[in-house]
């Protein structure tokens, strides 16, 4: 986070009682990230809008009546913010909980995971059942990546990433309602015949696996999806000139995986279709045929 810019008009408040400054127009959630305290989010990224979908980074704020989202909240003069209070945690903890009623939270990522031991979340507190958003298998149109819905939270962020937020293809939204609600093509196409250009910045973003690259659905459907043994390797693309910085995760001197850092000035997390899947030629990785 950086630090409150020269010029620009500041905010004083406080958060679990440490005095906080920042910038006019930045949220609660910036103060918290200030302040050192990490506070969870699912539909907020760096690098998306945040859309109010998750609740999960809830604070309690003096003298405002219900938990208010600290990811789109403004910060104001004064406020006094607590984030570790039994109110809030009992809401973080619910909310983890509802969201493992109706989807498969196996392959969260780190950080999710994280969080439902912090707050101590029973994911099994309400079965799911045969919801539908569990009950369908993955979406699997090609060789570059799978869609596996029964994962998906509802974020919004890989809508987001395809959105003006960066790719600016809009070939993703939400449809249907209630447990019926997903994520999908313009009236559910399959993805190869939508307007999806394969950049993959859905996959950068997903929280739980929902979006995956094949190789990367193929390992952990087969249980053999070992990051803890992974390497990683920085390099840049060499398709063209812009220099984006790439890492390939290499399992069993196999790269399964390429990302981009999110905190690389050019890529901000973001690749093109080449970056992200453009390496099959190195050993010869050409997908499974379908």
């Amino acid at each position: 986070m950086s630090m409150v810019e020269p010029g620009v008009a500041a905010v004083d408040l406080t958060v679990d009682g440490i005095a906080v400054q920042v910038n006019a127009g930045e949220t609660i959630l910036d103060a918290c990230s200030r302040a050192g305290i990490d506070t969870p989010t699912l539909c907020y990224g760096e690098t998306v809008t945040p859309v109010n979908a998750c609740r999960v980074c809830v604070v309690e704020v003096e003298g405002s009546g219900p938990l208010v989202p600290s990811c789109s909240r403004g910060a104001e003069a004064g406020m006094v913010v607590s984030t570790r209070t039994g109110r809030v945690d009992r809401s973080r903890r619910m909310v983890l909980e509802l969201l493992a009623s109706s989807v498969d939270l196996e392959w969260a990522d780190d950080a999710l995971r994280g969080w439902i031991e912090r707050y101590g979340a029973d994911t099994r507190r309400f079965p799911h059942g045969e919801t539908a958003t569990v009950a369908q298998d993955p979406k699997i149109h090609d060789n570059l990546y799978v869609r596996d819905y029964s994962r998906c939270i509802l974020c919004y962020k890989c809508v987001e990433a395809c959105g003006e937020d960066a790719q600016n293809t809009f070939a993703i939204a939400v449809s249907g309602r209630g447990f019926a609600a997903q994520i999908s093509t313009e009236f559910d196409t399959r993805l190869d015949e939508s307007a999806c250009v394969y950049c993959g910045n859905c996959i950068a973003v997903c929280p739980t696996g929902a979006l995956t690259g094949l190789i990367e659905f193929d390992l952990r459907t087969a249980g053999d999806w070992r990051p803890e043994e992974q390497t990683s390797t920085q390099t840049v693309c060499s398709y063209c000139g812009v220099g984006c910085n790439l890492e390939l995760h290499v399992q069993d001197q196999r790269i399964v995986k390429v990302t981009s850092p999110m905190d690389h000035d050019v890529t901000l997390g973001n690749l093109c279709v080449k970056g992200r899947f453009g390496w099959q030629y190195l050993g010869n990785e050409i997908g499974r045929k379908r």
